[in-house]
């Protein structure tokens, strides 16, 4: 089993923006997260869903 968590720099890598856009999001309460003795921690499987429910447009009308 791999980690369950990830870090600032490993949600900004996955995402493609800058820590400091992280930081902001989990201050404004933008993107799930948690903290443990200070230190913001970001469920995988969480970020991996709210990836998913949060992703607007491309729709497919299939008949």
């Amino acid at each position: 089993m791999g980690k369950l968590t990830m870090s600032v720099d490993e949600v900004a890598n996955e995402l493609g923006v800058s820590k400091t856009t992280i930081y902001t999001m989990a201050r404004q309460k933008e993107i799930p997260h948690t903290k443990v003795r200070g230190r913001i921690l970001f469920h995988k499987p969480t970020i991996e869903q709210w990836l998913i429910t949060n992703t607007v447009g491309g729709e497919t009308n299939e008949h």
